[in-house]
């Protein structure tokens, strides 16, 4: 296993800071990981309509968001 870098470290001391049991440490990890997804979704979108989100650019386009969000659960272990 490889060494962590100085930013992993930081985001380890972050992840860990108020954590009192491993059920802590897990609930943050399952959050941070639904942040991330979220993140990954959003980038793949704007690449795929070719403008960011709340950009004028898409208005009109015919490809346009429609500014409806449903808000979604992934069940992961």
């Amino acid at each position: 296993m490889r060494q962590l870098s100085d930013k992993e470290m930081e985001l380890v001391a972050l992840i860990s800071n108020e954590c009192t049991t491993p059920g802590d440490v897990t609930a943050r990890l399952k959050n941070l990981f639904a942040g991330v997804l979220e993140k990954m979704l959003e980038a793949e979108m704007d690449e795929h309509l070719g403008y960011e989100k709340n950009s004028v650019t898409g208005n009109n386009s015919g490809n346009s968001r429609n500014g409806y969000y449903s808000p979604k659960t992934i069940k992961s272990e």
